[in-house]
Formats: C-alpha cells, sequence, structure tokens
C-alpha cells in the first residue's frame, strides 16, 4: 500500500496571487436573448475606493454577499440581472446583464435602467466607455430600414464570425441616449462561445477608447514639438557663426529653457504613449481571437477600426520620436557647447599660466638680486664687527696691521656668507621637496 507523505514547502509569498491570475477575468456563459449595457471609467486610486464601497452599498440594497476588499473582479446575479464588476489600473469597468428578449425597439429599454438612479449617479471617475448590447436569437428584424432606424441614420458596420454563427452590427458612433450600440445576432452559438464574443467584442470597444486617450495629447504637444525644433535649429546655426565667447552663455541658457519644456513634455506623455500601445495590442488581439468574417458590401468591424486606429497610434508613435529625436539633439549640441566653453576655458588657462611663469621667472630674478644685495649687506656688518673686534687686540704688539687685516678678511667673509647663504637655500628647498612627497 503506498503512502503519501505531506511535504512541508517553503511557499513563495506570491504563489498564490500567480496561480489565480490566469482565472482573475474568465468568459462567463451567456444565454440569448440578453440586453448588456457596458460602462468604463477612467478613474484614480481613491476613486477606485470609491466604486468599491458603491458596489457594497448596492449588494446592500439586493442583499447579496459584497466582495472583498482585494477583490480585482466580481460577477454576481441580483435576481432580475448580473452585475461584472472589474477593477484595473487606471479604470474600472461595470457591465450589466439582463436576460429577456426584445421587443419592440431594441434600445428602447436597456440594461442600466434597471439599476437605481440615485446609485448610478454616483459613480465615480469619467465615464470614457458607455454602450448598449442588444444579444438577439433572430427575434429582430435586420433589413436596411431597421438598421437604420436602430442606429438612427448612422452607418453601419457589419462582421461575421464563428463560421457564421454569428453577426456583429456597429456603427461605432454616440447615439440620442449618450451610449454606443452594439447588436450581436446569435445564429447557433452556444452558452459558452456566446460568453466569449460578447467579452471579447466588449474588451475591442473599451480598449479602443483607451488607446485613443493620446490622441490628443499628442495634437497638443506637435506644435509645441516644432517650435522648439525651429529653435534648436536657429541656435545650432548661432553656433556655427560664433567667433568668440560672448556668445555662449545666451546660446547654453536657450538650450537649457528648451530642454526644460521638452522633459515637461516627456514626462507628461511616456506613461500615456506606452499605455496606448498596450491597449493597441490588446485592441488587435480581441479582434484577431473573434475571426471575423467579412460580409459582402458592407465595411466590416476590424477593416473600420484599423484603419482609424493604426493613424491614431503612429501619429502617438511619431510624437514620441520627434520628442526622443530632439532630446539627442538638444544633447549633441549641449555637448557642442560645453567643448567649446572647455576650449575657451583652456585657452585662458594657458594664458594664465604663461603670465604665471612671467612673473615667478621676475619673481625668481628680483630674489637673486635680493640675495646678493643680503651678502653684500650681512658682509658689511660683519666686517664691521672684525673692526671693533680688531680694536679691542693688541695688534702692533704682535706686528700686525689692522687695515691689512680687515683688508684681507673681506674676500673670506664674503665667500663664507655667500656659501652659508646657498646652503640655507638647499636646505629650505630639499625639505619643501619632501613636504609634497
Amino acid at each position: 500500500m503506498s503512502k503519501n507523505n505531506r511535504i512541508e514547502y517553503t511557499l513563495h509569498p506570491l504563489r498564490d496571487t500567480l496561480y489565480n491570475e490566469l482565472h482573475i477575468r474568465p468568459f462567463y456563459p451567456v444565454e440569448s436573448p440578453q440586453k448588456i449595457t457596458h460602462l468604463a471609467a477612467v478613474s484614480n486610486q481613491e476613486e477606485l475606493k470609491e466604486v468599491y464601497l458603491l458596489i457594497c452599498d448596492l449588494c446592500k440594497r439586493y442583499e447579496v454577499n459584497p466582495p472583498s476588499s482585494d477583490t480585482r473582479t466580481f460577477h454576481q446575479s441580483f435576481g432580475g440581472f448580473v452585475i461584472n464588476w472589474e477593477r484595473h489600473v487606471e479604470f474600472y469597468s461595470l457591465t450589466i446583464l439582463q436576460p429577456a428578449s426584445v421587443k419592440g425597439e431594441p434600445f428602447e429599454q436597456t440594461a442600466i435602467d434597471l439599476l437605481p438612479a440615485d446609485w448610478v449617479r454616483q459613480l465615480p471617475g469619467h465615464i470614457i466607455a458607455a454602450f448598449h448590447i442588444i444579444l438577439d436569437n433572430q427575434q429582430l428584424d435586420y433589413s436596411a430600414d431597421a438598421l437604420t432606424r436602430y442606429f438612427e441614420g448612422q452607418p453601419v458596420m457589419l462582421s461575421g464570425t464563428y463560421a457564421g454563427k454569428a453577426e456583429i452590427y456597429t456603427a461605432f458612433k454616440l447615439h440620442g441616449d449618450g451610449h454606443g450600440r452594439i447588436m450581436i445576432r446569435d445564429k447557433g452559438m452556444n452558452q459558452l462561445q456566446t460568453g466569449r464574443l460578447t467579452r471579447r467584442f466588449i474588451d475591442v470597444e473599451t480598449y479602443r477608447l483607451l488607446s485613443l486617450l493620446s490622441l490628443p495629447l499628442a495634437r497638443q504637444i506637435t506644435p509645441q514639438l516644432l517650435d522648439m525644433d525651429h529653435q534648436l535649429a536657429d541656435i545650432l546655426t548661432d553656433v556655427s557663426r560664433l567667433d568668440d565667447s560672448s556668445g555662449e552663455r545666451s546660446i547654453l541658457e536657450k538650450l537649457t529653457k528648451i530642454e526644460a519644456r521638452l522633459e515637461t513634455y516627456r514626462a507628461k506623455t511616456t506613461n500615456r504613449f506606452s499605455a496606448t500601445r498596450a491597449y493597441h495590442q490588446l485592441v488587435k488581439d480581441r479582434l484577431e481571437r473573434i475571426k471575423e468574417v467579412k460580409v459582402d458590401e458592407h465595411l466590416s468591424i476590424g477593416e473600420f477600426i484599423g484603419r482609424r486606429l493604426n493613424p491614431a497610434l503612429r501619429t502617438c508613435e511619431s510624437a514620441q520620436r520627434w520628442m526622443e529625436d530632439l532630446s539627442k539633439r538638444i544633447e549633441r549640441a549641449s555637448d557642442l557647447m560645453r567643448t567649446r566653453v572647455n576650449l575657451t576655458l583652456q585657452e585662458q588657462n594657458r594664458s594664465q599660466l604663461e603670465a604665471m611663469n612671467r612673473r615667478s621667472r621676475l619673481q625668481f630674478r628680483l630674489q637673486e638680486t635680493v640675495e646678493g644685495l643680503s651678502i653684500a649687506a650681512i658682509s658689511y656688518y660683519a666686517i664691521g664687527l672684525l673692526s671693533y673686534l680688531f680694536k679691542g687686540l693688541p695688534l702692533k704688539h704682535w706686528g700686525l696691521d689692522k687695515n691689512v687685516l680687515l683688508a684681507g678678511s673681506i674676500p673670506i667673509v664674503l665667500i663664507s656668507i655667500w656659501y652659508i647663504t646657498r646652503r640655507i637655500k638647499r636646505r629650505l628647498i630639499r625639505t619643501e621637496d619632501l613636504d609634497d612627497e
């Protein structure tokens, strides 16, 4: 009989989180027909906390167990409708699903009408995506006149998917109620396929709008970048015309101002442009997974999104590359000016060193002159002392003459004082060299 022994491991603190990551946003089965309303709001951290409290309040009103504070997704039935709430990094989404057959005009009564009006008004953040989805099991009229009426006369894009089991209709426009409108015609999908298709198209529309958030920002800074580009070109022209160092300070100040403006724009846009690329990739991924099929005489959803979204992305990428190019050019111009300043400083330092060398040579000559005068002065006083000494000695008794002795001692005194002075000088120089070492 085999025996299973439980081994106690030292677990990584993020192990459970990493395991659960793949199950955070699952596909839920969706049954046709359905009325769906989806909202997505750009929010800061405080607003994300507020919406969590609102979800808890809604659960309390309908006597439903609320989510925990660290919940990132919440999917719950409230009786006549289902709420799917998701918390993301910079936005949250709220999807209301109402299982109901559509009678009359499909967008006359929508799923969000089931929520308390006072509760809806308290939703924090800035709503960026708001649209209704009608999931129909072929009970509605899809003639051209009916589609014109459903979408208020807007041109409708149409794509097939799931090998002809579904068709998607949308205008990608805001309608009279301030919401977008999407119709999914179920022609034989099972509930899992319906849930995946609905979820993926909700992602397409939400991420499409989020990816476009940076486009107005790119359009806003483009004239400023053009102005800075012209200023930089003028500065480089001025640099090529400089004959002396008088204008270097002014040019460096201009370069500093342009660089400060550019870094301000980069700080404001870097994160937004990076998010745009990420959202655009998500849109492409969701469209690929929908596997849409073009319907004759209709512009497909993928073609429409690609034709509109890709140029917007290229505009943002162009603005970002432009800022990076300007930054490199400003850096090169600054290096050029620093090189000029360094050369100017080197010339000034060389001139100062030459002047110091001239002063040192002159000082050395003066020092030698003073040294010679000092030897003569010391010798004079030394001979004077010898004169007093000889005056006190009995030179006549010894047969010596005072004047002769003084005359003979003068060379000896001069040579002795010169030797002593030179020796002291050498000793001082040697001591200074040792101190320097």
